[in-house]
């Protein structure tokens, strides 16, 4: 199984051979290419043409985020596997309203479905969110309501705020609080993790849409405007919950991560590089982390199913296949 490749330190990537090589003042790596999904790049790392040309042959994304947590971009080559005729029916899907809501309500529908999971899960550990449940599943019944885009991403909002209060429920540390939503920059250390968390989800959404002919510039929550790309954000709303979630939750109540892990930046507070790396190695074991699925009858990590989400959309424009968005079974 091909992993992905996380570069937090400073130097130099280059191509040797068949390997990608990282050299810094301690010395150099070298990571067979063919082992490699995608590349993500947090320190101040040089690189050249020809290491790029290595990525396009090879359709590799590389990622690049800056020392505050922000995503910058990606390197996305060449469409290897993009078609005229499922771009063509991605665009009418956007064009025809009708269409375009349906898509965006079923997935702010999976995205509420996964919060409710979550929630169930910790409530039946007594962590007493039944209020907090209910409340949810009351706004819940609103989405099928929602007659566009703005009113709906304003109620998965409003959905989303008291989810994220929860946290307050089911994190046993108290140097952990969610008061409210804050990013850029986020201004605890909550909104830190919350921040952090989706901008790796985002990438790696847009690493999994790139292996299917599906144009990440089309979105259907997201509008599809100047904005670089939309249907990773779109597809990841169903995942937050769980796997990035999850992944605070994980590194928070079993005591990984604590003050040490943050600093102050920009007027905020952001992760150290020391707390990217714990962040990182959770979520990586997350997202090979396997489950039996339901029609499949067999093991599937979370980020095949991520995967699995851009090509039932796909099915939907090509053979008009109901679009059902993931829901776990925790």
């Amino acid at each position: 199984m091909k992993k992905d490749l996380y570069v937090f330190n400073s130097g130099f990537l280059r191509r040797k051979d068949n390997t990608i090589m990282f050299e810094t003042d301690e010395g150099k790596k070298y990571f067979p290419v063919e082992e490699i999904e995608s590349v993500f790049i947090f320190g101040e790392v040089d690189i050249n043409k020809r290491f790029l040309e290595f990525m396009t042959e090879k359709n590799i994304c590389v990622h690049f985020f800056n020392r505050y947590e922000y995503y910058v971009g990606t390197y996305y080559p060449r469409e290897h596997y993009n078609s005229g005729i499922v771009i063509l029916k991605q665009v009418e899907f956007y064009n025809d309203y009708n269409k375009r809501i349906t898509i965006a309500r079923s997935i702010v529908e999976g995205a509420v479905l996964n919060m409710l999971v979550v929630l169930r899960y910790y409530n039946s550990r007594g962590n007493m969110l039944k209020d907090e449940i209910e409340t949810i599943e009351r706004m819940r019944h609103n989405i099928s309501a929602c007659s566009d885009v703005n009113t709906l991403m304003a109620l998965e909002g409003n959905i989303r705020e008291i989810y994220y209060r929860c946290f307050n429920k089911i994190l046993d540390d108290e140097n952990f609080t969610f008061v409210r939503r804050s990013k850029n920059p986020p201004l605890d250390r909550i909104n830190a993790l919350i921040s952090f968390g989706n901008s790796l989800l985002y990438a790696t959404t847009l690493g999994e849409i790139y292996q299917t002919q599906l144009d990440p510039r089309i979105g259907y929550l997201h509008s599809t405007n100047q904005r670089k790309f939309s249907l990773n954000l779109d597809i990841s709303e169903i995942f937050k919950p769980i796997i990035v979630d999850r992944v605070i939750f994980s590194l928070v109540n079993k005591k990984v991560l604590s003050e040490k892990h943050f600093e102050k930046e920009l007027n905020g507070i952001i992760l150290n590089d020391q707390g990217k790396k714990l962040f990182v190695s959770e979520y990586n074991q997350k997202l090979y982390s396997t489950i039996m699925h339901p029609k499949l009858n067999t093991q599937v990590s979370y980020k095949r199913l991520i995967r699995m989400e851009a090509y039932k959309l796909q099915k939907l424009f090509l053979e008009n296949i109901e679009y059902k968005p993931f829901v776990a079974r925790w």
